[in-house]
Formats: C-alpha cells, sequence, structure tokens
C-alpha cells in the first residue's frame, strides 16, 4: 500500500511514536501547526472516519485527551484543539482517517478561520432537520 501513515505503521517509514497499542498509533506531524502538534491514527487502513469501526474510534478519542494534556505541558501549552477532516474538500489530505492534536497558546498566530452563516428561512431549517432525521432513524445509533 502507498499510504503514508500505514508505512508509518508498518514502521517502513521512521516517525517520531509517542503511542502505540493494537489500534491506535499516535506520532508527531512532520509540518506542526504549532510544536507538539501530533496525529492520532487507527492501525487499520480507513480512508474516511465514516468506515472505521467504533471500537478504534472510541480508542482514539479514549487516548487523545491524555496524550494531548501531556503535550500540553510539556510545550506549555494553554489548551489545544482536537481536529478531524473527513474528505479531500474538507481538507483531508492524507487519505487515512486521522486526529489531530494541536496544542494552543492565546498568542500562536493560528487561527482556523470559522465562518457561519444563516438559514433562508426557519422553514429552510426545519426542512433539512426532517429530512436529516429521516435519514438517522434508519442508523443504529
Amino acid at each position: 500500500m502507498n499510504c503514508i501513515f500505514c508505512k508509518i505503521i508498518s514502521e517502513e517509514l521512521p516517525s517520531h511514536k509517542l503511542y502505540k497499542d493494537d489500534l491506535v498509533t499516535c506520532f508527531l506531524d512532520i509540518a506542526p501547526i504549532n510544536l507538539g502538534h501530533a496525529l492520532v491514527i487507527p492501525n487499520e487502513h480507513h480512508a474516511s472516519i465514516t468506515t472505521v469501526p467504533s471500537e478504534i474510534l472510541s480508542r482514539m478519542m479514549v487516548v487523545a485527551p491524555t496524550i494531548a494534556q501531556a503535550i500540553a505541558r510539556e510545550v506549555d501549552a494553554d489548551g489545544f484543539n482536537l481536529h478531524l477532516s473527513n474528505g479531500q474538500c474538507a481538507g483531508q489530505i492524507v487519505l487515512h482517517s486521522h486526529l489531530h492534536i494541536i496544542p494552543r497558546s492565546p498568542t500562536d498566530g493560528f487561527s482556523w478561520g470559522w465562518r457561519s452563516t444563516e438559514y433562508e428561512n426557519e422553514n429552510v431549517k426545519q426542512e433539512l432537520f426532517n429530512k436529516i432525521s429521516i435519514r438517522l432513524k434508519n442508523k443504529n445509533l
């Protein structure tokens, strides 16, 4: 497989691994937003979070805060972001699902650049809500 993250997991490529168990691996990002920026990835290849088994997703979210806290303390950060992009249009560059841990401080100069929008009217919002709700009723959540 040509996936760079799969090569890191199999140790075909070097990395600075912070954590590894049977389900997930965490290592320092090679192009960090801030010092200490790390990635938590499933050991199995999944291009999309929608195909990652719930046991693995749970493990990613269980280990991330502990690792993030250790990183934040080491780099003297005031907080951290956990960020996951799904799909290229959402900013996912490596098509192996991964959760970013980004240590943050008030003066780091990094901004997500979030924008907000509004629904045209309450009917548009209600119609969208109804359609999504119908889709979710067909899922086993």
